[in-house]
């Protein structure tokens, strides 16, 4: 049963904008208005983070709408404060709703003497009185494992399938969908599946850390249209060296979706100028103005998926629904792919 009689959102600092479209699909959704918390989330002048929760949220359930991307430690912190703000506040339950999950790299010890940060940052997101977690494409699965919480962990690749399925209509059979390296072989496999699509790897070998000393292509893509399927593009160097090597090895064009938009440094200028077709993102991370210029970057809108997962998890009904490609169709109305 749900804890109100209607689920209440806040949103940090990180990505204003996506917790807007949530409020104004739920709103849809609900039929009635349901509009982020008037609260203010302030610097001190050495930069300590202030929250003041302006509305009554006592025995309220909330939902905390905040990716932890760049500033990561800045986004973080709200995160947190905000919870403790909430919990203070005698908030009946904290849900979490967390687009990109930074530190998620850090997943384990690669060598001695490194730390678990992922693991770090679900105790402190727990310890911070939160006890739930909605997220999106885990750069590793075992995170979840990390929580001692539920977390869940919706998936890009039946958005992305809608969204091919509407752009390469005609031209199903040309498609090939590519793993940028062996670790990512699930997730393009899943994507692969949806579209009956068949699935190649591009193997790197790295001669030391930002570095791609060498990259092969396993599988036959010639005449193909090829997909990369990744859950995040950092500073686009490995993604712009394969789409080169998949065209070099006879693909007819390369397009890339990608779950996270990290584009940090010069991701914007390698993506504009690489040989790929077009790279194709998420909101998770809310794009910047370069990305938004992007002749060859098109952004397509998660608000919806995260809607109804709020308002699945607020009435106590099934997240998973969300994985199956019929569900998001009635979701997604067919009128955000273009």
């Amino acid at each position: 049963m749900p804890y109100s009689s209607e689920p209440k959102l806040i949103s940090g600092n990180a990505n204003m904008p996506l917790a807007s479209s949530i409020a104004r699909r739920m709103s849809m959704h609900r039929g009635v208005q349901v509009s982020l918390c008037d609260a203010r989330i302030e610097r001190f002048n050495d930069q300590e983070i202030f929250v003041e929760v302006y509305e009554n949220v006592r025995g309220e359930d909330m939902f905390i709408i905040q990716p932890t991307s760049n500033p990561a430690n800045d986004n973080l912190m709200e995160l947190l404060i905000m919870a403790d703000a909430l919990r203070r506040s005698s908030a009946q339950r904290i849900t979490a709703v967390i687009p990109y999950f930074g530190y998620a790299r850090q997943d384990r010890r690669s060598k001695a003497r490194t730390p678990i940060s992922a693991k770090l940052v679900a105790n402190m997101i727990a310890t911070a009185g939160i006890e739930r977690v909605l997220t999106m494409d885990l750069h590793a699965a075992q995170i979840q494992g990390f929580f001692d919480i539920p977390v869940d962990n919706l998936y890009a690749s039946p958005v992305f399938a809608l969204d091919i399925m509407t752009q390469f209509k005609g031209s199903m059979d040309d498609l090939m969908v590519i793993s940028p390296d062996v670790g990512g072989v699930g997730r393009a496999r899943e994507l692969a599946k949806r579209i009956t699509a068949p699935l190649a790897i591009v193997d790197k070998r790295r001669e030391k850390a930002g570095e791609i000393a060498e990259m092969i292509v396993i599988g036959d893509v010639t005449d193909k249209k090829c997909i990369i399927v990744d859950d995040m593009c950092d500073t686009a160097g490995t993604l712009c060296k394969a789409a080169e090597v998949l065209l070099e090895n006879g693909a007819s064009e390369v397009h890339a979706y990608i779950s996270h938009g990290v584009m940090s440094g010069p991701a914007v200028e390698r993506v504009t100028k690489s040989v790929m077709k077009s790279l194709v993102l998420t909101d998770t991370i809310q794009p910047t103005e370069a990305v938004m210029s992007a002749s060859n970057i098109r952004i397509i809108p998660t608000a919806p998926i995260f809607a109804q997962a709020i308002l699945n998890i607020w009435s106590g009904t099934s997240v998973s629904s969300l994985f199956e490609t019929s569900t998001l169709e009635h979701i997604y109305e067919g009128q955000l792919f273009r």
